[in-house]
């Protein structure tokens, strides 16, 4: 079965979505989840929450070891892993009681996704959570970053 989401099913996703939860957040400024937890605090309306056993802190926010570790409701669950563990990690986030599990850019797991479906969650894969949000906010040049062009255009953010 294919789990390819279309733009209209995840534009909906990320309207619903109260908070993003980014599991394998890295404090390395050239890491893919370093720019998308600076996007998302500066640039969505999202509780942003971050895990990663190896940190405390992570821009001016707490890093918490697991999922299971975050206070309140985990909603929308973005991953930066390896593909080996992602099984392990979709567990804990069927755990947690999620809405939504969304693998990354470059990360697509067939089994996972079947897992994750069959106990409720929408499934989004090989996407990125801050080009899929900047495109539907309206902040979105064709390469993949805000222009800073001033538009008229109302904005309908997600």
């Amino acid at each position: 079965m294919s789990h390819d989401v279309g733009a209209v099913e995840r534009r909906r996703i990320l309207s619903r979505t109260k908070s993003v939860t980014i599991v394998g957040a890295s404090n390395n400024p050239a890491r893919p989840s370093f720019f998308v937890a600076t996007y998302l605090l500066s640039s969505s309306k999202y509780q942003v929450d971050f895990v990663n056993p190896r940190l405390d802190e992570l821009l001016g926010q707490p890093v918490y070891p697991s999922l299971a570790d975050v206070p309140g409701e985990v909603d929308l669950v973005s991953v930066f892993r390896k593909h080996d563990d992602l099984p392990g990690v979709a567990e804990e986030v069927v755990k947690a009681g999620a809405r939504t599990l969304w693998l990354q850019l470059g990360l697509w797991h067939e089994a996972v996704a079947d897992q994750a479906k069959e106990a409720g969650l929408d499934v989004v894969m090989n996407r990125c959570v801050k080009i899929e949000h900047a495109r539907f906010a309206g902040g979105l040049h064709l390469a993949g970053f805000n222009t800073g062009v001033i538009s008229s255009r109302r904005q309908s953010a997600p």
